[in-house]
């Protein structure tokens, strides 16, 4: 069976990455270090230039390991590294492929040995091939899914690699040479006879790279293309270098590069990229370049890789006016109602109740996180049906009670490339010894540690620093008690969970005006939105539950006693005294989270209704 790349390759020309030598220059590494070292010492910095190049629109991307065998690296005393440093290759750009999840091919870069060989050298064929041996396996216990043979301007050389690579897999090999500008080899040998050499030896694409800027390479191509029936490749160096104040400068710039690889596959080039003095840009001029290739019966469409544009997307969400954030951002009134996932498989009830609400005008659903630890539906499972059938922006519950560090992480990862952006960190309450047994706790990290780790996602980096390919676009929210017992504590909590990046806050719920007063003055004007909680009483046992078996609510004796009072008018008085609160609350909080009873949505309804309608006629 063909092996993916040739087929991949059998469909159209295909777009390689460009030098990795020259990134790392341009960061600050000095040309007389060891770059194939920076995969152990810098890793972080080879993976995010994996990862330009992949955004760019490069379908191949070359590990890091060019001069990663046995001879090179004792140059810097580091021939004991072989296998490691080729490993560790291989694993960035693989990770690079993971995080920008682009279906990109990993090409085990193998470079010349860095001596000369026998006659004029020292070394002799046999210890080349085994020093490309040892570099080859070191490549394959990685898996890379093919070799880039470069550089080379020695033909035995790079047919010895050749012969090392096919004595121990059968993947696909490009091996390409260097020319000089009268486009024959050091040797004189001309670029037919050396294509030709080349796929006799089993190399299955041929080509240049380095050594000569575009235009020589078109010639190499078109003579290369004539002498031989297996696909050509081309990555040719930017010009010329030159060395302005110090630095090494290439003169060809993308725009350049971009109209020329046309030509290249005019000419019969089916692999392009870039060598010395080439960016990311060149590589995204030239997927533009390639796109804009008109189409011919005879000839196969041109295929390139529709590159992520992270930016763009983060721009678009910002830009929507009908989000949370946005909202929060314009100062809008929230009204937010939380629905409780099913304890079960059916979500109907649940989902009926958005629904509802969602044509009462509702903001936004607040879904819990298996609340009062019982065992439910998972938020972010409840959140992407209301989102699918009720047309709702979701916001969830998370809490780091149930899940170590890595599954949350997870978890959250999945929630965001199902369009779930808005998030409360709770800590959670410890699981019922009824309801789940042989449950146990985890909390890797409490709300505060989860909101600084959704804090880094923002950022684009995980718990651990590293990348997850773009920046998220989370709001997060953070739970406040203004009733606790331990005010001082709940005081000073609330200020590292703003510290830690907390976008709005989200309060337990109050039942009376002299509640919020006494909150605001303990803690004084929060820097961000306080969304007010409120639950509607349905009858005096309901306040008195609450009151005396909740934790966290407190429900006043002025407010109880009038519960009492109310007898069979329960419901009815609890709304009164809720929108009592909200209408005496309206200029101090940006906002209600209206928490339903025993899961009845009528009063959420009713006040959701009334609210907005008195929202509407204050605009």
């Amino acid at each position: 069976m063909a092996h993916r790349f040739l087929e991949r390759l059998a469909r159209g020309p295909i777009l390689a990455d460009g030098a990795m030598g020259t990134m790392l220059y341009s960061r600050g590494v000095s040309f007389d270090r060891s770059f194939d070292e920076l995969n152990a010492s810098r890793p972080d910095l080879v993976e995010q230039i994996h990862r330009e190049y992949i955004v760019a629109g490069a379908e191949i991307i070359e590990t890091n390991t060019f001069g990663a065998n046995r001879v090179r690296l004792a140059q810097h005393g580091l021939e004991g590294r072989v296998r490691e440093l080729n490993n560790r290759g291989v694993r960035l750009a693989r990770e690079a492929r993971e995080i920008t999840g682009e279906s990109v091919f990993v090409a085990g870069s193998v470079g010349p040995i860095g001596q000369s060989l026998q006659p004029l050298g020292s070394l002799s064929l046999y210890d080349a091939r085994q020093a490309f041996s040892e570099q080859i396996e070191a490549l394959l216990e990685r898996g890379v899914d093919l070799f880039v043979l470069e550089t080379f301007t020695d033909l035995s050389e790079i047919v010895e690699a050749i012969l090392a690579v096919r004595a121990a897999t059968d993947l696909p090999i490009v091996a390409q040479m260097s020319f000089g500008d009268d486009r024959r080899l050091d040797s004189g040998m001309s670029a037919s006879i050396v294509a030709r050499s080349l796929a006799l030896a089993g190399a299955d694409v041929v080509g240049l790279n380095c050594g000569v800027g575009p235009q020589a390479a078109l010639d190499v191509v078109r003579e290369m293309r004539s002498a031989s029936s297996v696909p050509i490749a081309a990555q040719p160096n930017a010009g010329s270098p030159a060395l302005v104040g110090g630095r090494t400068v290439y003169v060809a710039t993308p725009d350049y590069f971009g109209d020329l690889a046309r030509s290249f596959v005019a000419e019969g080039a089916s692999l392009i990229g870039g060598c010395c003095g080439t960016t990311p840009e060149f590589i995204r001029a030239m997927r533009l370049g390639l796109a804009a290739d008109p189409s011919e019966a005879d000839r196969p469409r041109v295929v390139a890789v529709a590159a992520p544009e992270p930016l763009a997307i983060e721009e678009s969400e910002r830009d929507d006016p009908h989000t949370l954030a946005a909202k929060l951002k314009r100062g809008d009134f929230i009204v937010s109602v939380e629905i409780d996932p099913p304890r079960g498989l059916n979500p109907r009830k649940a989902i009926e109740g958005a629904i509802t609400l969602r044509d009462a005008g509702v903001d936004c659903i607040n879904i819990g996180d298996s609340p009062m630890a019982t065992v439910r539906m998972s938020a972010s499972g409840m959140a992407l049906l209301v989102r699918r059938d009720a047309g709702v922006e979701p916001i969830i519950h998370c809490t780091p009670r149930d899940r170590n560090l890595m599954a949350l992480q997870s978890d959250l990862l999945g929630a965001h490339a199902n369009g779930i952006r808005n998030v409360i960190a709770v800590t959670g309450d410890p699981p019922r010894i009824d309801s789940s047994p042989r449950s146990t706790t985890v909390w890797d990290v409490d709300s505060i540690g989860l909101i600084a780790l959704l804090k880094r996602f923002n950022q684009g980096i995980d718990a651990a620093g590293k990348s997850i390919g773009r920046r998220a676009a989370f709001t997060v929210g953070c739970a406040v008690t203004p009733t606790a017992d331990d005010i001082d504590r709940e005081v000073d909590r609330l200020r590292q969970k703003i510290e830690a990046g907390a976008d709005f806050v989200l309060s337990q719920p109050l039942w009376s005006i002299e509640q919020l007063l006494a909150f605001e003055e303990r803690v004084g004007r929060l820097p961000v939105p306080h969304i007010l909680g409120i639950l509607p009483l349905e009858s005096s046992k309901h306040a008195e539950l609450l009151h005396n078996e909740v934790p966290g609510m407190t429900v006043p004796p002025e407010v109880r006693e009038r519960m009492r009072r109310a007898g069979e008018r329960g419901r009815e008085v609890g709304l009164e005294i809720t929108e009592e609160l909200i209408q005496q609350a309206r200029g101090r909080v940006q906002g209600v989270y209206i928490i339903t009873s025993y899961g009845r949505y009528d009063a959420a309804v009713d006040l959701v209704t009334s609210l907005k309608a008195a929202v509407g006629s204050t605009d």
